[in-house]
C-alpha cells in the first residue's frame, strides 16, 4: 500500500460543490511513492488492455480514454485528471481504498469519481479485490466520457446515497475493506488472507433479506461494475472491474459465463468480490440503465414512504430521516414507532436530531435543541375529517388548536397530546407544520409518550410518512456523517533487496524514455536480473521491448530467459501476452 499525505486534493469547480462531511475521505495521491515497479505494472496492464479490448468494449472505451488524459505508459495524475475531465463535468478524488457505500455514492451524485490511488502488486496484475488505480483511473473514467452513461452513474449515485442499509451492510463493508487491505499487503500471510476470505464468505452467507443498500450496490456491480453492452450473443464490456482485469475481460466473453438480459432482478442476485462472476448481465443500450434504475427507485422507501419506511430506518440503526406530507423532515436515529391498522401513528427517535424543511434545517430546531431525540405523531384527529395540514385558520380556531390556549388532541389510534400552545410555524403557503407546546403531555394507551417535566414538546403535522431515506435532511446539520473505518492501510516497506529492483526498473525506464540503446547497460541489468532476481518476467519483457530486432544477440539470449520462465504456469499467459504485444508492434 501507499502512504497517503494527511492533506487533500485542491478543490476545483466541481469539488468545490462537495458537502464538508465528504472531505475527509480525500487524500493527497502520493505521486512520488509510486515505484518503477508500480508503473511498469501499469503500463503492462494498459498495454494488454488497450490492445484486446479495442475489439471487446464498448466503443465509448477508446474514445474515453483520449478524452480523459489516460495515458497508457505512465499512472495518471489527479491533478492532471481533473483538468481534463472537468471538460465533461466530472472531477476525480484520491480515497484511501474502500470507503462506505452511502460516501462512495454521495460523491457520484456529485459528478466526482472516487479513485482509490493505490495500485495492485505484480502478484495481482491479473486481478485484485482490492479497489486500485488501474481499476478506478482506467476502468471507470473512460466510459463516463459517455453523456448517456454518464448520467446514469450520477443519477446511480444520488438515488443509491439514500439507500437505507442494515447493520449487517456495515459489517460486510469492514470485512472486504478489511480482506482487500490485505491481499494487496505483500507482508500479510496467508492465515490472515484465508481467515478474512472465509469471514467475508459467512457474512455473505448471512445476509438474510437484502437493505435497499445491497439491492443498489448489487445494480451497481452488475452495471457499473461488470456489465455487458449489445445482444446476448455478442456483447461488448463497459463495466470498470472487466475493463480493468486482464483475466475476466477475456474470460467474461467465454460460453462458460452466462448471459443474462438486464433487468430489476439484478437488485436480488448478490456477487462475490473474492471470484470471478459465474454469470454477467446484458444491457442493450445505455439508456436502458436508468430505466432499471428509476424501477427500482420506485421500490424505495425514499419514495413509497409509510410504516415500511419507518421500519426500515428502525432496523438499520443509522442515521435517517422521515418527511412527512407537509415536507417537514426529521433527520436522527430512529429506535421505535407505533402502528395502529398497519399504519405509523407515531415514531421516536433516540439521538440528537434536527427538523428541516425542503432540505434546510428549521431555525432553533437543530440537533443541540433536540439532543435526546424527538418524537410524534402521524395522522388525523380522531372523528375530524380535515387533518390539521389542511386546516385553514378558521378551522384551527374553530378545533381549539389557537395560540395561548390549553388543547386535547385526540389523534387517530390512540395517540394523545394536551397541552398549552406556545407557537407554531407555517410553509410559505401557510399551512402549519409545527406546533410547539408548554406543559405538555403526550400518551398512547397507558404509556407516556412525552411528560410535561421534560420541558417543551414540539410536534411535527403530517397525516402521512411520504418519505424515508438514509443520511440527513441537511447535512450541516451533523457532524460526522460516515465514520472512518477503523482499519487503515498500511505503508509498504521494501527490502534494500526489493529497492534495487525498483532501481533496475528506474534504468529501463529511462532508457526507453531516452530511446537510446545502450546494449552494455541493458546487458549488465540482465545479468543482476538473472543471477538476483530469476522470476522478475515483467522486467525482462521490458528489456525484450527495448532490444526487440534491434540487437540480436541480446534479444536471443532475454527471449530465451523469457521462454524458460515461460513454463512456470503462473507467468506462462502474462509472458505469452507481452510477447505478442512486442512482436505486433
Amino acid at each position: 500500500m501507499l502512504n497517503h499525505e494527511e492533506q487533500t486534493m485542491p478543490f476545483n469547480r466541481v469539488t468545490e460543490k462537495l458537502p464538508k462531511h465528504l472531505h475527509k475521505f480525500m487524500v493527497q495521491q502520493p505521486y512520488g511513492a509510486y515505484t518503477a515497479q508500480n508503473q511498469a505494472v501499469w503500463r503492462y496492464v494498459m498495454r494488454i488492455n488497450i490492445s484486446t479490448l479495442k475489439h471487446r468494449a464498448h466503443e465509448s472505451y477508446s474514445d474515453g480514454l483520449k478524452k480523459t488524459g489516460i495515458d497508457e505508459n505512465t499512472i495518471p495524475e489527479m491533478e492532471g485528471m481533473n483538468r481534463i475531465l472537468k471538460n465533461i463535468g466530472w472531477a476525480a478524488v484520491a480515497v484511501d481504498g474502500f470507503i462506505p457505500p452511502n460516501a462512495f455514492m454521495e460523491f457520484q451524485a456529485y459528478n466526482v469519481l472516487v479513485i482509490s490511488s493505490d495500485i495492485r502488486t505484480i502478484d495481482h496484475i491479473n486481478y485484485t479485490p482490492a479497489p486500485d488505480i488501474i481499476h478506478e483511473a482506467a476502468g471507470h473514467a473512460p466510459i463516463i466520457a459517455n453523456p448517456e452513461y454518464s448520467e446514469y452513474l450520477r443519477r446511480l449515485g444520488e438515488i443509491g446515497c439514500k439507500a437505507i442499509a442494515s447493520p449487517k451492510d456495515d459489517a460486510m463493508y469492514e470485512a472486504i475493506r478489511w480482506l482487500s487491505i490485505l491481499k494487496e499487503n505483500p507482508q500479510s500471510s496467508e492465515t490472515e488472507i484465508s481467515a478474512a476470505t472465509n469471514h467475508v464468505h459467512k457474512l455473505q452467507n448471512q445476509m438474510g433479506t437484502l437493505s435497499e443498500m445491497a439491492q443498489i450496490r448489487n445494480l451497481h456491480w452488475w452495471t457499473v461494475e461488470y456489465g455487458l453492452i449489445g445482444t446476448l450473443d455478442t456483447p461488448k464490456l463497459y463495466g470498470a472491474g472487466l475493463l480493468s482485469s486482464i483475466e475476466e475481460s477475456a474470460l467474461c466473453l467465454k460460453k462458460e459465463v452466462k448471459k443474462i438480459p438486464y433487468s430489476i432482478d439484478a437488485a436480488n442476485v448478490n456477487f462475490d468480490i473474492t471470484n470471478t462472476q459465474p454469470q454477467l448481465f446484458v444491457i442493450p443500450n445505455f439508456s436502458s440503465l436508468s430505466f432499471v434504475l428509476e424501477k427500482f427507485a420506485n421500490t424505495m422507501a425514499i419514495r413509497t414512504g409509510g410504516l415500511e419506511g419507518l421500519q426500515k430506518l428502525i432496523t438499520s440503526k443509522k442515521l435517517g430521516t422521515l418527511e412527512l406530507s407537509t415536507g417537514i423532515q426529521i433527520s436522527g436515529i430512529f429506535n421505535s414507532g407505533i402502528e395502529a391498522n398497519k399504519r405509523p401513528i407515531y415514531y421516536q427517535t433516540n439521538s440528537p436530531t434536527a427538523l428541516s424543511f425542503k432540505g434546510t434545517e428549521l431555525i432553533g430546531h437543530g440537533t443541540e435543541h433536540h439532543a435526546n431525540g424527538f418524537g410524534s405523531p402521524i395522522g388525523q384527529l380522531e372523528g375530524i375529517n380535515i387533518a390539521i395540514e389542511d386546516m385553514s385558520p378558521k378551522d384551527l380556531e374553530v378545533y381549539g388548536i389557537i395560540e395561548g390556549q390549553t388543547t386535547r388532541l385526540q389523534f387517530e389510534g390512540g395517540v394523545r397530546v394536551e397541552g398549552e400552545i406556545i407557537t407554531g410555524k407555517r410553509d410559505l403557503q401557510g399551512k402549519i407544520i409545527l406546533i410547539t407546546f408548554k406543559n405538555c403531555k403526550v400518551t398512547y394507551l397507558e404509556d407516556v409518550l412525552f411528560d410535561p417535566s421534560w420541558g417543551v414538546y414540539d410536534m411535527a403535522i403530517g397525516k402521512h410518512i411520504q418519505s424515508a431515506f438514509a443520511g440527513p435532511a441537511d447535512s450541516d446539520s451533523f457532524d460526522d456523517l460516515y465514520p472512518l473505518s477503523n482499519k487503515k492501510t498500511t505503508k509498504t516497506t521494501y527490502s534494500e533487496n526489493e529497492k534495487q529492483l525498483h532501481n533496475l526498473y528506474e534504468k529501463v525506464s529511462q532508457i526507453r524514455t531516452s530511446k537510446l540503446i545502450e546494449v552494455d547497460a541493458i546487458a549488465a541489468i540482465l545479468d543482476e536480473v538473472t543471477n538476483n532476481y530469476p522470476s522478475e518476467w515483467l522486467l525482462l519483457l521490458n528489456l525484450y521491448e527495448l532490444v526487440y530486432d534491434k540487437e540480436i544477440a541480446l534479444s536471443t539470449k532475454i527471449h530465451k530467459q523469457l521462454l524458460k520462465l515461460k513454463q512456470n504456469k503462473q507467468f506462462s499467459k502474462l509472458i505469452h501476452d507481452g510477447l505478442e504485444l512486442i512482436i505486433k508492434k
